[in-house]
């Protein structure tokens, strides 16, 4: 005896079973797009290099793909009936299965006289591009099944995006938390292929329920005669909307990683903040709408204003700094509930994600590209707060001349009160005005609640001092790898890259041969080693990581010196002689190696005596450039008693024992000297602490700095060496070792 599909829709068990179903495949769907991105950038980057090019290229394909899934999705439910939907899909999903596991193809190599972007959308498309497209089509191709299906809500599937987005949200702490600490990049990939195999028996099912629910109307949306396709304009607001959050998830980001430094997972905050904002936005919680966050959205304006202007500054305390995540979270939960407001009928829902995915895109787009691009300051993030503000307008709009009069008018005391007109010296600099101001713009903002055409006047009259070039610098620029500024004090020029401190020369220098300082002061561990005798015998030496050229002032007429360095602004700056005479005045004639150090030094036969690795000293930590194939490809390029010179200096990474654990497995011999300098010293000197670490193939050459007494030999602690395939970098935080010594 059959059972009708009304019967079948009418048995309690079956609805439960409908949405657990599709619930199920579109959180392991969600799961493994986050979790491949970071996947696949961790296996090709040992290939490929750490230029911006790549980066910004990686970002820009998972975008574009990202979108072309969508569209994928929306002409299959528009065209095709049901049944052919499922089939059409599962045949894409077995031709996915060919690409997996993820893997690099052994005779791919780098090519350095063609375009790294084209060969970098090469390497992702032929590796990965038809396993994400296929992942990338199922948020809205699910939804629009399960409007099909007759389950419970079909006819307003958009909650299926909040479990898409919880399965993001795991995805993305697990892979940093869990699967790079505890697995390799091929033992993580073997497991993900698993989970895309799983992912496709989940597919099956979900269509079938689809199939059989839908009572035999299989036909294509377009068989519907209510079907009908949004206004362009209704499109483009959704794309606006979108973007706002997105672009301002990635200026919060590159806001923090400034003022605080970049700690290790810094951007997963906000990006885990994003995604969450679409959890609970997409919810089906009545009591939750735009109009209940209007109150918490105009309050996140006010202190997304103090926190982005002068009033803050990279000193600020970092429990000021993590206030950016509410504030992220606020503004992006208001926009994400606007758009499930506006959200069309089940018909449209695949041009409705098609924009919001293109909103996303143009974010990530602006941020990354345009932005460095245009504007020599870090400004993202004022001007979309400017336009956050502008999405109040989106529901009570009342653009009258009064309203912006009060706007401006309210605006005059909050500049006075910001040190932007005026002096207000009783409020002092620190705390207290911080306080003040913010107390104030709240409470007006609060006043103005009704009224968005003032709140939006008000946000832009305030930041606009923020956004203004500032003229004390003698050079404020910014490439892919961040800000670039040069500024004088009473005694110093000094090179700072957003928080990391390239180095410093002093004023009285310039014109004649300059003494090094900082990390490469003449008593530092790097000139022992440079000046030593044997340095001084060397006839080759590579430097990788230019800075401000500090160690140039140390090359011998006979000696050749080559650099390398990744980020082309920098050689600029070390090379100008009105910032910089180091390099001018002492290797003038030596050449710089632009791109990355480990692909070109791979690709190009040289051979060193010394060979200087100063990349480690920023926030952020190159992996790929400390790992086991990395340093036996830097022995290759050494003389038989040659020495590697690694500059470790570091605000949170302690990178003595990974590198002994390497030097063991490669049978080399390691030493470590920590330099300490105090303020006072420092103030007189010029000199900074610094922490070095040297590596060679021959004993003997160690032996003759340890026997100096300032080198002491390293004893590996037997665990396992960081390589391509697997390295935690988490376990080299410093206050993780802290905390396990003391216990």
């Amino acid at each position: 005896m059959s059972i009708s599909s009304t019967e079948l829709l009418n048995n309690s068990w079956f609805r439960i079973g409908v949405v657990f179903s599709f619930c199920t495949t579109i959180f392991v769907s969600a799961c493994l797009l986050f979790f491949v991105q970071p996947l696949f950038a961790k296996l090709v980057l040992p290939q490929i290099g750490g230029a911006p090019a790549v980066w910004t290229t990686a970002m820009l394909f998972f975008q574009v793909v990202l979108i072309v899934g969508y569209i994928y999705a929306h002409l299959l439910t528009k065209w095709l009936p049901l049944h052919w939907q499922l089939v059409t899909h599962l045949a894409f999903w077995m031709v996915a299965l060919t690409f997996l596991p993820l893997s690099i193809s052994e005779s791919w190599s780098y090519d350095a006289s063609s375009s790294t972007a084209l060969q970098t959308l090469e390497l992702f498309a032929l590796g990965v591009g038809l396993p994400f497209a296929v992942l990338s089509a199922n948020a809205p191709l699910l939804q629009a099944w399960y409007a099909r299906s007759g389950g419970p809500s079909a006819d307003d599937p958009y909650f299926l995006y909040s479990a898409s987005n919880v399965g993001s949200l795991l995805a993305l702490l697990a892979f940093p938390l869990l699967a790079d600490p505890f697995w390799g990049a091929r033992e993580t990939s073997n497991l993900w292929f698993l989970g895309f195999v799983v992912f496709g028996g989940l597919l099956l099912i979900s269509g079938l329920v689809a199939i059989r629910g839908s009572g035999g109307s299989l036909a294509p949306v377009t068989a519907n005669i209510s079907y009908s396709s949004p206004k362009l304009r209704q499109v483009a607001t959704w794309v606006v909307i979108a973007f706002v959050p997105s672009s301002l998830m990635l200026s919060f980001t590159t806001k923090v990683s400034t003022d605080l430094g970049s700690i290790p997972l810094i951007w997963v905050v906000p990006l885990a903040t994003y995604i969450l904002s679409f959890v609970f936005a997409f919810a089906k919680w009545k009591k939750l709408s735009a109009e209940s966050l209007r109150i918490p959205m105009v309050l996140a304006l006010a202190v997304g204003v103090v926190l982005l202007s002068d009033l803050i500054n990279q000193h600020a305390a970092p429990i000021i700094i993590l206030i950016y995540v509410p504030v992220l979270f606020v503004i992006a939960l208001y926009a994400h509930r606007l758009l499930y407001e506006m959200r069309p009928p089940a018909e449209q829902l695949t041009v409705f994600y098609i924009a919001l995915s293109v909103g996303g895109a143009i974010g990530g787009l602006f941020n990354s590209i345009v932005a460095p691009f245009v504007f020599v300051d870090e400004i993202e993030a004022q001007l979309t707060l400017i336009l956050a503000s502008g999405l109040l307008l989106l529901t009570k709009a009342s653009f009258t001349p009064r309203n912006m009069a009060m706007g401006l008018l309210a605006s005059y005391p909050l500049l006075i009160i910001f040190g932007v007109v005026g002096d207000i010296k009783p409020l002092g600099e620190g705390v207290l005005r911080l306080v003040v101001a913010t107390a104030v713009l709240a409470a007006i903002m609060f006043f103005f609640r009704n009224s968005p055409t003032r709140i939006a006047v008000l946000v832009l009259v305030l930041m606009l001092p923020a956004i203004a070039p500032k003229d004390n610098a003698i050079l404020q620029d910014r490439s892919f790898f961040g800000t670039h500024t040069v500024f004088s004090n009473s005694k110093y020029r000094i090179y700072q890259n957003g928080t990391t401190l390239h180095g410093w020369q002093r004023e009285e220098d310039f014109g004649k041969r300059p003494t090094p300082l900082s990390y490469y002061h003449p008593e530092g561990p790097m000139a022992q080693v440079i000046t030593s005798d044997f340095g001084r015998q060397s006839d080759s030496i590579g430097i990788v990581g230019l800075g401000t050229g500090a160690l140039a002032c140390y090359k011998l007429p006979s000696q050749t010196w080559a650099f390398f360095e990744i980020d082309t602004m920098v050689d600029q700056v070390a090379r100008d002689p009105s910032m910089f005479t180091y390099v001018s005045e002492c290797a003038p004639t030596s050449e710089t190696h632009l791109g990355d150090a480990r692909i070109v030094l791979a690709q190009n036969p040289f051979e060193f005596d010394i060979l200087v690795l100063d990349a480690y000293s920023s926030d952020a930590i190159p992996l790929h450039l400390i790992t086991k194939e990395a340093v036996e490809m830097y022995t290759e390029r050494l003389a038989d008693d040659g020495v590697l010179v690694f500059h470790v200096s570091n605000r949170y990474y302690d990178l003595v024992d990974p590198l002994a654990r390497i030097a063991d497995a490669l049978g080399l011999n390691i030493a470590h000297q920590f330099l300490q300098i105090d303020n006072e010293q420092r103030d007189r000197t010029g000199a900074s602490s610094s922490e070095v670490v040297i590596i060679s193939p021959d004993k003997a050459r160690i032996d003759s700095f340890v026997d100096n007494g300032q080198w002491q030999l390293v004893v590996p602690d037997g665990t396992e060496p960081w390589t391509d395939d697997k390295a935690n970098l988490l376990s080299a935080l410093k206050f993780l070792k802290d905390e396990n010594a003391s216990n």
